[in-house]
Order: C-alpha cells, then structure tokens, then sequence
C-alpha cells in the first residue's frame, strides 16, 4: 500500500513538472487589440500652415483719355494681427508707399474687418501717411473703402486727403457688379471726387475687376485691377 502511494506521488511530481516546464517555454500571449500602440498621427501640413503668411499682389492698370497710360502695383502681407503693404504710383505719380499696420475682425455673417495703417512715401512726393482700410460684408453685400491723408513733408500746403471706396453686390460667388467713388492725386480732372461703375470676378485666388470712371463724360477713364493672393 506504501509504495503504490509513493509510487503515484512521484507521478503527480512528475506531471506538474512538465506542465511548469512547458509555460516556461511557451512564447508569451500577444497583448489584447486595445493595448496596441496606435499609429503615429500624421504631421503634413499646408505652406499656409506652416508659415502663418498671407500674401497678395495686385496690379492697376489706368486707361487714360487724354494722358500715358500706368500701372499702379501693390504688395501686401498679412501673419495674424501684423499687416504689411508697399505701393507705386498710388499717392503720387513716381512715388512709392510703405505702411505697416495691424488687423482687426469683427462678426460673422455680418463681419467688419479694420486695418488702421501708418506708413512713408518718397518719390514726386515725400509724406508721413496715416490711413485705414475697412470691409463691411452682409450677406451678398460688401462695402470696401480706403482712406488716408498726405501730410506732405515738402510742402504743407500740398498735403492731400485721398479716399477710394466700391459697393458691391455678389449674385454669385464669381461674379459682383457695383459702384466706385474715389478721390486722388494720379489723375486729377476738374472733378474733385471721381464716381463710376465696377464689374468683377473672382474664382479661387485670382479676382479681376474693371471700373469704369465718369462713365459718358468728356473725362472717363477706365481702371483695370487684377490681383492674386496666395
């Protein structure tokens, strides 16, 4: 009786030891699906993104009746509240314009944006130039304006108040069509304020307008605007 006991206590010695030995050798289990590491998340990003720039070139091409036609340029730049521009031929004939400035925005479907500006201008003219620049949109409506005075450093006499406003309604997304007034130095006629009709499109970064000036006067002109933002 002694040694069949013995004989099945080794045995079950015996088994456990195989068991023991076989977990131990065994590859562990693989960790359950949610304790996977999850996939890197992706780090592309847009130029845009990456620089926080906003740049915008435009150029006015001035069709005039009775004087050499000129192309009035801009350069602006924009990262968040800091705005840059440089202008030619805008103030004054063979004059150039640089002016610093800061962002403002307001609304949302009915949105107000604000750029108050100080900058120089040397050339024909030489001036400190204080100005602000204003966008009202509601709805398919929008009201741009841009005014400024010309302090100029020559001769105060001839500092100058320069103004150039448009109220435009969008029928499409591509397509506006409104009024224009303006007031400047560049071409001057025996009207003080010039006024006419715009007609302009815009698809994606590029927008084109024309403005039509004194339209059925002896003193019309035409503006040709084109411009891309990027």
């Amino acid at each position: 009786m002694r040694v069949a006991l013995a004989v099945l206590a080794v045995a079950a010695f015996t088994a456990s030891a195989e068991v023991a030995i076989a977990q131990e050798a065994a590859p562990p289990a693989p960790p359950p699906d949610s304790a996977k590491e999850a996939p890197a998340a992706s780090t592309t990003t847009t130029d845009s993104e990456e620089t926080g720039w906003d740049f915008g070139v435009s150029a006015a091409l001035y069709v005039l009746p009775d004087e050499d036609d000129f192309v009035q340029p801009t350069f602006k730049a924009d990262r968040g509240l800091f705005h840059f521009e440089t202008r030619y031929n805008y103030e004054d004939r063979d004059s150039t314009s640089v002016f610093v400035g800061a962002n403002f925005e307001i609304g949302g479907a009915v949105k107000l944006a604000l750029t108050p500006l100080i900058g120089g201008l040397v050339g024909q003219t030489d001036g400190i130039v204080p100005g602000l620049e204003a966008d009202f949109t509601v709805g398919p409506f929008e009201a741009y304006g841009e005014a400024e005075y010309v302090f100029d450093l020559n001769e105060s006499s001839s500092s100058y108040f320069y103004m150039w406003s448009e109220l435009s309604l969008w029928p499409t997304e591509w397509l506006r069509a409104g009024i224009v007034t303006q007031r400047t130095r560049v071409y001057e006629t025996d009207r003080d304020i010039q006024r006419g009709v715009l007609l302009g499109v815009a698809f994606k970064q590029v927008d084109g307008t024309v403005y039509f000036f004194n339209p059925g006067a002896d003193d019309h002109f035409t503006v040709v605007s084109l411009g891309v933002s990027f």
